[in-house]
């Protein structure tokens, strides 16, 4: 098994481009998150009220996403989309690295998503307000029925092409590693008899470092995986060790790359 191992660095900044970059971050990158996030946040809502929660999700909340990593100056490469079916709802199973994963499961995959997230999130302005209008899924992480509710309550929406996010680790890795896995996402799986298909994203941490604000420039890849069938019988401990598999060997791989690199 790999060891484990940090976060890789980040892109240096050179002395020349210190000023420009940091008045790049604080005048541009900041202000437009803030501004986009009102702006739409604002629009996403009155929409919902007006009974477009889905359409303000494709569109609008799509837009704040890609706007944003546009933004940042992050190039987005995503890879095995054709292996999802049109029309086929699935529930997607994500590494977590970095807030911009967002940006990339929203802004460019191009599929209609429900997300489960902690109910913190819920008091952000405007942002959590809109989500919730938008129908995404809301977790007490620290009460298991009360999170195993909350999931339940979603499983009509999870229909006709619509996918749910998870991320199961229950927050963003600070390493390398990933974490073990929680068993909402697959016992949604089991119930609904819906594939799982394990997402990979990769090098987000290169761009936005957990729990900081020190942002670069940087290119990102997602990975969508072969969809994991539901059998009748299919085990929710199974299901995860299965999929967890699958990841760790993708950043397994991603990290024999970096090491390559760097030699």
């Amino acid at each position: 098994m790999a060891e484990s191992l940090p976060h890789p660095p980040q892109p240096p900044v050179h002395t020349i481009w210190w000023l420009p970059y940091n008045l790049y971050k604080w005048l541009i990158v900041v202000p437009v998150l803030v501004i986009s996030t009102f702006v739409l946040g604002t629009l996403i809502i009155i929409l919902c009220f007006l009974g477009l929660a889905n359409f303000s999700s494709r569109v609008f909340a799509t837009l704040w996403a890609r706007l944003n990593a546009i933004v940042t100056l992050m190039l987005v490469r995503v890879e095995g989309k054709e292996k999802l079916k049109l029309g086929q709802s699935y529930v997607l199973v994500a590494n977590h690295l970095s807030l911009v994963d967002i940006y990339v499961l929203y802004g460019f995959t191009g599929i209609d998503l429900k997300w489960v997230m902690k109910k913190e999130l819920r008091n952000v302005p405007i942002l959590g307000y809109a989500c919730q209008m938008m129908g995404h899924i809301y977790v007490d992480r620290s009460n298991t029925e009360k999170a195993l509710a909350s999931i339940q309550e979603a499983r009509e929406s999870i229909k006709d092409g619509m996918c749910v996010v998870f991320f199961p680790e229950g927050t963003r890795s600070r390493t390398q590693d990933l974490l073990q896995f929680k068993k909402g996402a697959f016992r949604m799986a089991q119930d609904l008899r819906i594939p799982v298909i394990p997402v990979s994203i990769h090098n987000t941490n290169r761009v936005l470092p957990s729990d900081t604000l020190d942002w670069r420039p940087g290119a990102v890849k997602l990975i969508f995986h072969d969809p994991i069938e539901i059998a009748e019988d299919a085990d929710v401990n199974e299901l995860a060790t299965q999929t967890r598999d699958i990841i760790v060997h993708a950043l397994n791989q991603e990290k024999e790359t970096i090491r390559e690199t760097a030699a």
